[in-house]
């Protein structure tokens, strides 16, 4: 079985509440209807239902009148999330006149409704840009305790089985710090550890934190803050297998590590790489992809209390399908850690 056929089967296992605000987009709507015929999710679909109804039918998508489909300018809940959505932002000076106006938006109604309790997670992007949908996430949901930054982790599944485990490794930040800090940097640690467990299935993350330097082979600013963030990591996750700072080779190669850093704990057996910032780890993921032939799955958001992710504007059905069953994955983690 394939690592998204298992994301696919423990969504099945453990159906969540997922909200998809850009309820009627074309292919959020195809990958809507395969999601309900196979049962991965409970989907509300935001949007005005007769709308939603005609353009299923246009499209044969007999399943999609089983999800449930809110028009928030019509929802009996609007005013409540007003409310609620005043009360968390009185503090920046949101009146109630505003938060009536910001609940009408769909990406803001979905991430009222988790934090309401009335959905566990959501996904977008598909029409929307990054910023549009970590906006409401961060002011509404905001993020898990103990981080204070959103990161992006990508999926890594190569055709090198030496490599990782059995040739899957994550890689963060590739979304959205562009310049972490070193205490950013060893949350981003922490939550990429998270999602390797909650998402790829590795019961023992092993987390390199990457340099152009190996345990003081050179010295710079750059690999302070590494050496500081690795400091930082232990002290927060003890029990985590972490080490840095580490060049690629002697993290995921054995034989390399074994002369570069013959105390790693990781041994060159590292599956979750952490990039010094968000250029590298940009770069480096695209070129495994492009070069080393890899499927890259992603980025999954991180760090939020509760699961909000982000789509490209250029993503297939399959993309959305496949993010739908990773967000209700991380919603499952969220909801057992309440």
């Amino acid at each position: 079985m394939s690592l998204i056929d298992e994301i696919v089967k423990r969504a099945k296992a453990n159906r969540q509440r997922i909200v998809l605000p850009e309820g009627t987009e074309e292919r959020t709507l195809k990958a809507a209807n395969q999601l309900i015929t196979d049962g991965v999710a409970d989907l509300i679909l935001l949007g005005n239902p007769n709308e939603i109804k005609k353009l299923a039918t246009d499209w044969g998508l007999g399943n999609i009148p089983k999800a449930t489909l809110i028009n928030p300018s019509e929802s009996a809940k609007k005013e409540e999330y007003a409310q609620l959505l005043c009360e968390l932002r009185k503090k920046k000076g949101m009146t109630i006149e505003e938060a009536r106006e910001k609940v009408l938006d769909p990406l803001y109604y979905g991430c009222l409704m988790i934090k309401n309790g009335d959905a566990d997670g959501q996904l977008a992007g598909a029409l929307n840009t990054t910023g549009n949908v970590l906006r409401p996430a961060l002011q509404i949901i905001k993020t898990a305790p103990g981080i204070s930054c959103v990161s992006g982790a990508m999926l890594l599944l190569t055709k090198a089985p030496a490599y990782g485990q059995n040739g899957l490794l994550l890689m963060s930040d590739v979304a959205v710090t562009p310049e972490p800090t070193a205490e950013q940097l060893s949350e981003i640690a922490i939550s990429t550890a998270e999602t390797a467990r909650v998402v790829g299935g590795i019961e023992e993350p092993k987390v390199a934190l990457l340099s152009y330097s190996t345990k003081g082979s050179a010295k710079s600013e750059s690999i302070d803050k590494v050496v500081e963030a690795v400091k930082l990591a232990h002290e927060k996750a003890p029990e985590l297998k972490l080490d840095g700072e580490l060049q690629a080779d002697a993290a995921i190669v054995p034989a390399i590590a074994s002369s570069k850093a013959p105390n790693s704990p990781l041994a060159g057996q590292a599956n979750v790489l952490i990039a010094p910032n968000l250029e590298v780890g940009n770069i480096s993921y695209k070129l495994v992809q492009r070069l080393g032939n890899a499927e890259a799955v992603g980025p999954i958001l991180q760090g939020i209390a509760s699961p909000v992710n982000d789509l490209s504007r250029g993503c297939s059905i399959r993309d959305i399908y496949t993010m739908v069953a990773i967000t209700a994955n991380q919603a499952i983690a969220a909801n057992n850690r309440k």
